[in-house]
């Protein structure tokens, strides 16, 4: 059981990924953008942050801020944007990112493999998809 924080502007969609974490054992704070995200991960980090890159308090902000003070922190970039908006978010410290709309399964196998890296792995691994 990993803790996991869910960051989304769109409430139904974090509420579903929220719920499909939980149904896999997770433990699941959401937040609705990337303040509130930033101000959670500080007073209780997650083991992995799930984070769509285009919201209010932007992602990819967050994504860089996150990574320059915690550099071995794990984070999933989500988005439907165009698909260079992910390429950002790994350039700017995420380990893979998910194009919107994906399956429920494909995350949860992507939040396992995350949690499977070694530690220290968070801070020289950048593809889409975890080896």
């Amino acid at each position: 059981m990993a803790h996991i924080l869910v960051i989304d502007d769109d409430a139904s969609l974090r509420g579903l990924l929220a719920e499909a974490l939980r149904s896999a054992g997770h433990v699941v704070t959401p937040a609705a953008d990337g303040l509130e995200g930033a101000q959670l991960y500080r007073a209780n980090p997650a083991d992995v942050v799930l984070c769509d890159i285009v919201m209010r308090h932007s992602g990819l902000t967050l994504i860089r801020i996150l990574k320059e003070q915690y550099p071995d922190i794990r984070i999933i970039a989500i988005s439907g944007a165009e698909p260079h908006r992910l390429d950002y978010a790994l350039a700017s410290g995420a380990l893979c990112a998910l194009r919107k709309p994906f399956a429920l399964s494909e995350l949860v196998k992507t939040v396992e493999q995350v949690l499977a890296l070694p530690a220290g792995a968070a801070a020289a691994t950048n593809d889409k998809r975890p080896a």
